[in-house]
C-alpha cells in the first residue's frame, strides 16, 4: 500500500548540507500498524512528512496504491491527502474560531457527511465530551491532543499518520486512546503509521522500524 523507494533529504543551513534521511526504503501493507523509533532530531517527524505527501524526497518515490505522490500538482496532492490520509500532528493544527466539536467533525464535513451520534460517542470515548463547545483556545494541550486525535479517528481515511499522539497525555489516558486507535484500525483494515520515542507503544505494532545513521532498519526482536 506504502513503499517507500530510496529516499534521500537534505537542508542547507548556512554553507553547511545537513542530511537527515539517506537511501531510505520500506514498505507498508494496507492494515498493518507500524511504528518508527529513534532519538530526537535523526529525521522521524521528517520522514512521516515525505510518507504523507506533505514534503518531497530529494531523491526518490513514495508510492501510495500505486500513485506515485511527489509527481502531483499542489492541488492533486491535496485531494489525494483528503481522501487517504489523516495526520496527528504533535502541533495539533486546530482551526482557532472552530470549537471542539466542529475541529472533530471537520474529516466528515470534507466529505459532506454529518454523523453527530458517532461524534458524541467518539468525543466520549476519548474523554473530552464535556468541552465539545470549547474553543482550541480555551482547552489545555493535552484536550487539543484529543480533539486532533478524535479528527483523525473520524476521518474515514484509510491511512492514518500520528506524530508522537499521546506526547501531551498523562499515560493512563494515552494507553487508553492508544486503544482506541489500535481497535479502530483493526476493525476497519486502516493503516497506522506512528512516530514515538516510547518502546511500550511501539512495541504494541505490528511492525517497528528504528531511524538512525540517517536511514531505516527493521526491528526483529
Amino acid at each position: 500500500m506504502i513503499s517507500i523507494q530510496n529516499i534521500s533529504k537534505s537542508y542547507t543551513q548556512g554553507r553547511e548540507t545537513i542530511t537527515v534521511l539517506q537511501d531510505v526504503t520500506l514498505n507498508i501493507q494496507k492494515g498493518e500498524t507500524v511504528a518508527i523509533v529513534g532519538p530526537s532530531g535523526s529525521g522521524k517527524s521528517t520522514l512521516l512528512s515525505i510518507m504523507a505527501g506533505l514534503d518531497v524526497p530529494d531523491i526518490g518515490k513514495v508510492v501510495i496504491d500505486g500513485v506515485d505522490v511527489n509527481t502531483l500538482s499542489e492541488k492533486e496532492s491535496s485531494d489525494f491527502r483528503n481522501k487517504k490520509v489523516s495526520i496527528v500532528f504533535q502541533s495539533f493544527e486546530l482551526i482557532s474560531f472552530f470549537t471542539a466539536y466542529e475541529n472533530s467533525m471537520l474529516a466528515l464535513a470534507i466529505r459532506g457527511k454529518q454523523d453527530s451520534v458517532f461524534m458524541d460517542k467518539l468525543l466520549t470515548d476519548i474523554g473530552i465530551i464535556h468541552r465539545k463547545d470549547s474553543l482550541p483556545s480555551e482547552l489545555s494541550g493535552g484536550e487539543q491532543q484529543r480533539v486532533a486525535i478524535a479528527r483523525a479517528l473520524a476521518s474515514g481515511s484509510e491511512i492514518i499518520f500520528a506524530d508522537e499522539p499521546t506526547g501531551n497525555l498523562d499515560t493512563k489516558t494515552g494507553q487508553k486512546i492508544l486503544e482506541l486507535f489500535l481497535d479502530t484500525v483493526k476493525n476497519n483494515q486502516k493503516t497506522f503509521i506512528i512516530i514515538t520515542h516510547d518502546m511500550a507503544i511501539a512495541e504494541k505494532m505490528d511492525t517497528i522500524y528504528e531511524l538512525r545513521n540517517n536511514t531505516v532498519y527493521k526491528r526483529t526482536s
